[in-house]
């Protein structure tokens, strides 16, 4: 079957379905990780985004359930040059295209995503739709033109849990990965297990199985939960976590996390979680032209000097200019000099805009879970 991609500003592509048939809307973003399509297709920051993968073919390994980062996939859509029609692993459940027709997820292959992609880094990330079967391009891009702009958009309570939980209880049966693959024992192997309050923006399971192989016992709450209710539960430190949208649209968190930072505890976001502390600590928020989506990004921890390559997944960052004075820049892009990393000064808070749990990614950054643990140690 046929399949039609089409950008707001008129540009279209006809390619063929690689995917479930019907029609995907959505923000047309562009990922330059060579492998980890899995980890894409299912990260819930990628909700009402439909998805370029750059790698010229995607899905030779197939699908495994075990390696899902949530609860199925999340993207709005998915488009690839060429689309592997065998899975070449001993551990893959399905074929990429079985997974992306099981789950719903329209796709376009046979395109030439090296095009798409120079057309979005030079114009800026756009609204688009991919379309399957006989389709009117120019009725497409009026159709494009209409859909929801990111800015303003409160995208994470569709992702959000929708009642607490400890993640303990269920990691067993999550599909959990290997944790060797890291090459690391958990550095703390003595005392009591610390306890975690976690907002899920959008959470992905590998922040919280890194967590869990740190010694902490985390219970995930909803975006919308009463800071009251994360500070019931006891908990050693707070976590932040990633998400989908624009950071601003989420006055609730901003207020809850507002709350929360007065209260001295040990913090930690990532991503979404963030650039939400960010403004709640009084900063402002930006979109990116086309946003950093990959896994081979490098920034510079400014302290040290040293070099992380990173994997990364936004489209919005915090303006350093209006940060207050006792927050302190500690990371920048090597791309563009955007923020990458701040902390509190006189406060155990600190927060990267990019991914140290990986999946996909390098684990240059894992790094940064045992300085929250370290945070919640010392008080």
């Amino acid at each position: 079957m046929n399949a039609t991609l089409v950008l707001e500003d008129g540009t279209w592509y006809r390619g063929v379905a690689a995917g479930a048939p019907g029609e995907a809307q959505g923000e047309v973003v562009f990922n330059t990780s060579l492998t980890g399509y899995q980890e894409v297709l299912t990260d819930p920051s990628y909700a009402g985004q439909i998805v370029t993968m750059t790698a010229p073919q995607i899905g030779n390994y197939g699908v495994t359930d075990g390696d899902d980062e949530s609860r199925g996939p999340r993207v709005a859509g998915f488009i690839m040059r060429e689309a592997s029609p065998r899975a070449s692993n001993w551990r893959a459940d399905s074929t990429l295209r079985e997974y992306l027709v099981k789950h719903g997820i329209v796709a376009i292959a046979d395109i030439d995503t090296r095009a798409l992609t120079r057309v979005l880094r030079s114009a800026g990330v756009m609204r688009g739709i991919i379309a399957t079967g006989p389709v009117d391009p120019a009725a497409l891009t009026d159709k494009a033109r209409a859909i929801p702009q990111m800015e303003g958009s409160d995208l994470v309570k569709g992702v959000t849990c929708l009642t607490p939980y400890e993640w303990r209880t269920i990691s067993a049966t999550s599909g959990e990965a290997d944790q060797r693959e890291f090459g690391i024992a958990p550095q703390r192997i003595a005392g009591r297990r610390l306890r975690v309050a976690a907002y899920d923006l959008g959470i992905k399971y590998n922040i919280l199985r890194r967590l869990d192989w740190y010694g902490c016992d985390v219970t995930v709450f909803p975006a919308q939960a009463p800071a009251a209710d994360l500070l019931a539960s006891g908990p050693d430190g707070i976590f932040l976590s990633n998400g989908p949208g624009d950071p601003a649209a989420l006055t609730y968190a901003i207020e809850n996390v507002r709350e929360l930072v007065a209260s001295e505890l040990p913090m930690f976001g990532i991503c979404l979680g963030h650039q939400v502390l960010g403004l709640a600590l009084g900063g402002t928020t930006f979109k990116l032209k086309f946003g950093h989506r990959g896994a081979n990004h490098p920034v510079k921890e400014l302290q040290s000097g040293k070099v992380e390559i990173t994997s990364q997944n936004h489209g919005f960052a915090v303006d350093p200019t209006s940060l207050p004075d006792d927050v302190t820049v500690t990371h920048e892009n090597l791309y563009d000099g955007t923020v990458e990393g701040f902390r509190h000064t006189t406060r155990p808070i600190f927060s990267v805009q990019y991914h140290p749990e990986a999946s996909p990614g390098p684990h240059d950054a894992d790094y940064l879970f045992r300085q929250f643990l370290d945070s919640m140690e010392r008080r």
